[in-house]
């Protein structure tokens, strides 16, 4: 649905040049969520501003449902930016319009006939869960009611992509919560294609079917979720990932520093496994105490997981072959100590 190749971007002239994105190359497939995390300066806005033109790439092409948009006129532009649609930080209102108003202007643009304008928007609203507050203005409402009223009226042009430019992180985390929820339904109702851009590994983790990490204008990471939060490779995704856990590995380490001989590990669970007996069945069988110093189970979109640090204790063998036998359940073991 998306396709960006060899994308750059730079500003200002030869004497002083910036590069925003650097022959950046980028796939999205119909109806995927697909999310892009970095670090405020990596690019990611100008990512997203670049696919539907916003901001006019340097070199290189985009294409969007099978049509490249650099090559395209005025006119054409305009038509493909209807099915592009665009939610932002500021959920950039219009002030003085009531809500229905907010989400009927796409419309009223292109001269839809009043009576389609009304069940439409009446459409949206009852969507986003807004049915009583049509009459209102951007003033009276919530952070989360006005981003609601962004979405709706980012669909009502009946979009084939939805690009989502740090859509909640001027929310607090409940609302951000209710608004990543909304997001994941519309995708799974209309098989919408959503490419949203953060800062947060949590919106990534939440509905991201995958996830590229941008970094100095350019991709350094890409793939599912599962295997890039779970298995990361590179320094910023690593950076990402660890940031809310900081301080418990350090504690874990100091802890099993304690207790001579012991192995410690980290061990990764994924899917139906995680809620299956297989360290206890494993050890019963080897004779291996173990501990937990650190345990998680989670979600990432609907997958389960689970993360544990636990120091191992008995003989070499024996932990060797524990460790052995949990590979061979399909577990990830990484043995750190």
């Amino acid at each position: 649905m998306i396709e960006l190749k060899q994308l750059t971007k730079t500003y200002g002239d030869k004497k002083k040049k910036t590069t925003a994105l650097s022959g950046l190359n980028l796939s999205v497939g119909k109806g995927e969520i697909f999310g892009v995390i970095g670090h405020s300066g990596a690019g990611k806005s100008t990512l997203i501003r670049c696919i539907n033109l916003l901001e006019r790439p340097t070199e290189g092409e985009v294409w969007v449902g099978g049509v490249e948009l650099t090559r395209l006129g005025k006119r054409e532009l305009q038509e493909k930016r209807r099915k592009i649609g665009m939610i932002f930080q500021h959920f950039n209102l219009l002030s003085s319009a009531t809500v229905f108003d907010n989400i009927a202007f796409p419309l009223t643009l292109i001269h839809t006939p009043k009576q389609e304008i009304e069940k439409k928007v009446n459409d949206l609203l009852e969507l986003v869960g807004l049915q009583e507050h049509g009459s209102k203005y951007p003033a009276q409402l919530s952070g989360g009611q006005k981003q609601r009223v962004g979405i709706a009226r980012a669909l009502a042009s009946d979009p084939d992509v939805l690009l989502c430019d740090e859509a909640t992180s001027a929310l607090d985390p409940q609302t951000t919560d209710s608004i990543l929820k909304l997001l994941l339904d519309i995708n799974r109702r209309f098989n919408l294609t959503i490419m949203l851009i953060t800062h947060e590994m949590h919106v990534i983790q939440s509905i991201c079917d995958r996830v590229a990490v941008i970094h100095a204008g350019g991709i350094v990471e890409e793939g599912p979720v599962t295997e890039v939060f779970l298995k990361p490779q590179h320094p910023v995704t690593k950076e990402f990932i660890e940031r809310d856990a900081r301080g418990e590995e350090g504690f874990n380490l100091a802890a099993a520093s304690l207790a001579s001989g012991s192995r410690l590990a980290r061990i990764t669970f994924l899917g139906t496994k995680t809620y299956e007996s297989i360290m206890s069945q494993v050890v019963r069988e080897t004779g291996v105490n173990f501990a937990i110093l650190q345990g998680t189970i989670s979600t990432i979109k609907d997958t389960p997981y689970g993360k544990l640090t636990v120091a191992f204790e008995g003989k070499d063998e024996d932990v060797k072959r524990t460790i052995e036998l949990l590979r061979q359940r399909e577990l990830d073991v990484e043995v750190v100590k």
